[in-house]
């Protein structure tokens, strides 16, 4: 079995990738990466290094929006499942680098789509977001939900994709998965993320940026939990369905072979009961400074999983506390602090 993960230098594409070539003696799995760098180039190639030690990796330096060289990695390779985690992340940097967004997430998801129509691909997974249910209120937030009311150009673009692979799928029958991310959190973290920060500037004694005076809520979800989702997703391959019913369309499958999936924690936490938490782990409370709502930002997230308990089987349950203690024993061990 030949797996493609686009982004596998990156937090989840490391540890899907990681994953796959522990537990899948049998697959082969190739990984793209730009390695660009929007955080610690030396984090993305310390990952990339452990990827490298198995026999049955291989990689490319690659960027995802050049099309050649995506056209010549799906000739050459026949691949049979196709992951795409690569994406320019975060809501807040889409305010400062807009382009950035559509050359990745916009050009080299069309890319992608263009290699899997070619090439034969049995089944694309690609990365959604929770982002996409921007100004909806309605919780938990299901994929049963219209999503038409992104508040950040990062949603937009993850909203896109979502309908982009649609379009393939009904035009050339190309089997896709969608699944929507929930705040991932764990070892090997992203550097702009919440966990990270805090953890860092707790450490150095250094104070922590918390947005809307901490009156946030966000469903954290362990990275064990989101790569186990991933895997099974995997195999779970759509064929379209019958039931679906044009004059009352469900945006959550389709006739098409197309699906979505939240991936989430099913249990949102209370921002400052997470800085708590870290600083328990830590042992020395935080210095605060509390800030008005970032433009971009969404007060409360909380996945609806209950497609992917029906359908796959799996529901995520690493505890909070679990997992944090789990970043910070890395974050100490990485960094030797």
């Amino acid at each position: 079995m030949k797996i493609l993960i686009t982004g596998a230098a990156g937090f989840i594409g490391f540890h899907l990738s990681k994953k796959l070539l522990t537990d899948k003696k049998d697959f082969y799995v190739t990984g793209i990466d730009n390695l660009n760098d929007y955080y610690d180039v030396n984090l993305k190639k310390s990952r990339l290094k452990i990827l490298q030690d198995f026999q049955n990796f291989s990689f490319y330096h690659a960027d995802l929006g050049d099309k050649d060289k995506v056209k010549e990695i799906f000739r050459d390779n026949s691949f049979d499942i196709v992951v795409n985690l690569a994406a320019q992340a975060g809501v807040r940097y889409s305010l400062v680098n807009p382009y950035s967004y559509i050359d990745s997430n916009i050009y080299g998801f069309l890319n992608i789509l263009e290699g899997c129509r070619h090439t034969g691909v049995k089944h694309l997974v690609y990365a959604s977001s929770s982002s996409v249910y921007g100004a909806n209120k309605k919780m938990p937030f299901s994929v049963h939900h219209n999503v038409d009311h992104p508040v950040s150009l990062y949603a937009a673009t993850k909203k896109s994709n979502e309908l982009m692979a649609h379009t393939y799928s009904h035009l050339y029958q190309i089997p896709t998965t969608g699944l929507r991310f929930f705040t991932v959190y764990g070892p090997w973290g992203r550097p702009d993320m919440a966990l990270f920060k805090f953890t860092k500037n707790i450490i150095e004694g250094k104070p922590i940026e918390v947005y809307n005076y901490g009156e946030m809520k966000r469903d954290f979800t362990y990275i064990d939990d989101i790569i186990e989702g991933v895997v099974r997703v995997m195999s779970k391959i759509p064929t379209g369905s019958s039931s679906w019913d044009g004059t009352n369309p469900d945006p959550s499958y389709s006739y098409a072979p197309y699906r979505l999936y939240n991936i989430g924690n099913n249990n949102p936490v209370h921002l400052m009961d997470f800085i708590s938490t870290i600083e328990k782990n830590i042992g020395k409370k935080a210095i605060i400074e509390f800030k008005e709502l970032q433009k971009g930002d969404v007060v409360e997230t909380y996945a609806d999983i209950d497609d992917l308990i029906n359908d796959v089987g799996f529901k995520p349950s690493t505890p909070l506390e679990i997992g944090i203690k789990n970043f910070i024993n890395w974050y100490r061990e990485y960094y030797k602090v």
